[in-house]
């Protein structure tokens, strides 16, 4: 009976001893949190409210229960947001923005306090699309295209000046796509479709040109030509006409002589002499 209530004992004790470890377990665990590479710790507390000194990298101990910590990443990270805008000459413009963007790690209690840990996608949309309507209406469509550098320059300037107020730190600012609308399009190419028909226009007045000052130099040279054919006549009677037949005769009897399909027949009855009798006969 003796040892079985020593059993009874040890087995009570050992479960005191589990239960009093398990106890501490926990609370270790409660008490511990760890702070990852590039990340920062801000700690609410329920009594004083939200910790005005940030926490770093490692494992740190709280008060369970009576402090919270809110795990902020500082590393930068991209976003991208679309918008609309109307140019100073009245036309519609698409533009796509993308920027890197990070949290200032003093102020990351301030921000957290006013804005929350989703404060990147509260902020930088809405300053994103007011800092690109307000530069795009300083430009005409057009200059969009040509003074592209500059325009990326004010949006730049203007985008980390807003997004500084809000304690968010903008390492890169970029457009990267710019599009306009259906009816400045058509417009665009329209022009140059118009510009291409002067071009073409004004080709067939050179063209034609050409053509004119060609004939008046041919026929000028056809009248220098016959000018001195007359005075050689004159000169020296009919004889440079009767060369020039000659030539010209030669020049026909030599081309006639390549061809395979003339054939020549001597003049006369004799050129009959190749035909049938009968036909002859019948004739």
């Amino acid at each position: 009976m003796g040892s079985s209530q020593a059993a009874v004992s040890f087995l009570t004790n050992i479960a005191r001893a589990a239960f009093g470890l398990g106890a501490a377990a926990t609370a270790l665990n409660a008490s511990l949190y760890t702070v990852d590479g590039g990340q920062r710790a801000v700690i609410f507390d329920r009594l004083r409210g939200v910790m005005e000194e940030t926490v770093g990298e490692g494992t740190h101990f709280l008060v369970p229960w009576l402090q919270n910590p809110f795990i902020f990443d500082i590393r930068t990270r991209p976003h991208t947001f679309s918008s609309v805008s109307g140019t100073k000459d009245l036309q519609m413009v698409n533009l796509t923005l993308r920027v890197l963007a990070r949290p200032e790690v003093s102020r990351l209690p301030y921000i957290f306090r006013h804005l929350g840990l989703e404060y990147d996608d509260k902020v930088l949309p809405s300053i994103g699309n007011e800092v690109l309507k307000a530069v795009v209406a300083q430009f005409n469509a057009d200059q969009l295209l040509t003074e592209r550098p500059h325009v990326s320059a004010l949006v730049r300037e203007s985008l980390i000046r807003r997004a500084r107020e809000f304690n968010i730190i903008l390492d890169d600012v970029a457009i990267t796509h710019l599009s306009y609308g259906v009816e400045f399009s058509r417009a665009v190419e329209q022009k140059q479709v118009a510009q291409q028909e002067a071009e073409r226009s004004k080709f067939v007045v050179m063209k034609a040109d050409q053509e004119r000052r060609a004939a008046i130099i041919r026929a000028e040279g056809e009248s220098e030509a016959a000018k001195l054919i007359s005075d050689a006549t004159a000169t020296a009677g009919l004889g440079l006409i009767e060369l020039r037949r000659i030539e010209a005769s030669r020049e026909i009897a030599g081309t006639l002589a390549r061809n395979p399909n003339v054939a020549y027949l001597p003049s006369g009855q004799q050129s009959l002499l190749a035909l049938n009798p009968a036909m002859l006969g019948g004739r």
